[in-house]
């Protein structure tokens, strides 16, 4: 029988200010937004050579958000956190299966929220 693992690497509220959403208002003024990644992959490698040419390297991996949340602006914040996922998934071709939640800070709605958050998930079809 083979053994196998997976192990998840995480990134928590990683921040960027940009220019998304329905109104003009937050077009024009933007807004702050964190994103937290959850990226799982098969490390065995990594850790038994204890080398990072063998990892998912992280900074890139936040290199494809920033490149997705400071480029083209949405109205939605699930099509960011689609964006941010296919580009992820498109870079690291080890990768098995990817989450992403993108929060929207202080969205300029009538109640008073900390914010509004979307998360999605993508899992890498095996042929």
């Amino acid at each position: 029988m083979k053994e196998t693992s997976i192990t998840r690497l995480s990134v928590k509220d990683a921040e960027y200010y940009a220019y998304h959403g329905v109104k003009p208002e937050e077009k024009k003024l933007g807004g702050k937004y964190q994103v937290d990644l959850d990226l799982y992959y098969d490390a065995k490698n990594a850790f038994v050579n204890d080398d990072v040419g063998d990892a998912l390297n992280y900074e890139e991996a936040l290199y494809c958000v920033s490149e997705v949340i400071n480029g083209d602006s949405y109205d939605l914040i699930e099509t960011i956190a689609n964006e941010i996922l296919n580009a992820i998934l498109e870079k690291f071709t080890q990768l098995d299966k990817a989450t992403v939640r993108v929060r929207k800070m202080g969205a300029p709605i009538q109640q008073v929220v900390r914010y509004v958050e979307v998360e999605q998930t993508m899992t890498r079809r095996k042929i």
